[in-house]
């Protein structure tokens, strides 16, 4: 949201500005597709497209455009294997195209567009073309859509707003620094008790929501779905138990459990008694998180984050 907020603040200041988006990737790239970055008239500049000498030559060439008035659309190919023609002096071995959309005054309406959608929590798209910039409120199926024919047949299609939702049922102290993890890796956070007046939720700041509700009906606030990841981090055994216990039949992109492995095994010895069965319960991540011996509730947190974006980034 700061890209958007720093670009629509150029704009109101009456200043043009570049913006460079890495519509296409390749490879091991540093630039990955949405990358962004603003280069303002004062000089400011905000956001990455994948960093290096590739990324100083492209923003000094954006500079040097705003100082010429010389403001046009175009593409910008980089080749990342050293010195050769359209190669970016980096070495990765990877390839990225770049959009050069010079922005002004005349642009403010759709950038306060993408930034109520943001504040809102809706969804739109931002649209890319050779002879245009677009916002619109609908819904795009993919974070992206994208075709390059040539360098005058092109779009870009970009999905604004949350595409995934992380459910975190227990409002303790975990679920304050996992909350804040993943409202930064771009997630809308939902967190659920069933205890009125907790003290630990009242203190989250960084969740989308809180609610209080009844564990017995957690599956009426938590919807399936590909882009739904749920951990079930409660204060207590049986609250862990009944959560997964409801959920586990439902289908989620990611689903886990925070505890001990031997208060996990006794849980899952009695799931299984109750009629669960093993290969349901393989689903689970449980432990949650992956194995670095995490111990304070930031380690936990990005334990599961990095458990997390591994699953998200291979279903992708």
């Amino acid at each position: 949201m700061k890209f958007w907020q720093h670009l629509l603040s150029k704009l109101r200041d009456t200043q043009n500005v570049y913006l460079l988006t890495v519509i296409e990737n390749i490879g091991s790239s540093p630039g990955r597709k949405g990358f962004k970055m603003l280069v303002a008239e004062d000089g400011f500049i905000f956001g990455s497209i994948g960093g290096g000498v590739m990324e100083f030559s492209l923003v000094e060439e954006a500079k040097k455009l705003l100082q010429d008035g010389d403001l046009k659309i175009f593409l910008k190919r980089q080749i990342h294997q050293g010195h050769k023609q359209n190669g970016s002096g980096m070495i990765c071995s990877g390839e990225q195209t770049v959009v050069f959309h010079p922005l002004s005054t005349q642009h403010i309406s759709i950038i306060e567009g993408i930034l109520d959608c943001l504040q809102g929590n809706t969804k739109g798209i931002f649209i890319l073309t050779p002879t245009s910039i677009n916002f619109l409120n609908e819904q795009l199926a993919d974070k992206f859509e994208y075709q390059i024919t040539s360098s005058q047949d092109w779009f870009f299609k970009e999905h604004i707003g949350f595409m995934s939702t992380l459910y975190i049922v227990g409002g303790g102290h975990v679920s304050i620094a996992v909350s804040e993890l993943f409202v930064t890796l771009g997630f809308h956070v939902i967190v659920f008790d069933n205890r009125e007046h907790l003290n630990t939720l009242e203190l989250n700041t960084s969740a989308h929501q809180k609610l209080t509700v009844d564990f017995n009906e957690i599956t009426n606030y938590i919807p399936e779905g590909p882009e739904n990841y749920v951990a079930i981090m409660t204060n207590r055994y049986t609250d862990d138990k009944l959560v997964l216990s409801k959920l586990i039949r439902n289908s989620f992109a990611y689903i886990g459990v925070l505890g001990s492995t031997a208060k996990l095994k006794t849980m899952w010895e009695v799931l299984q008694k109750e009629g669960v069965t093993a290969s349901e319960l393989d689903i689970v991540h449980a432990p949650i998180g992956i194995a670095i011996k995490s111990q304070t509730p930031h380690e936990i947190a990005v334990s599961i984050a990095a458990q997390v974006i591994k699953i998200k980034n291979v279903n992708q």
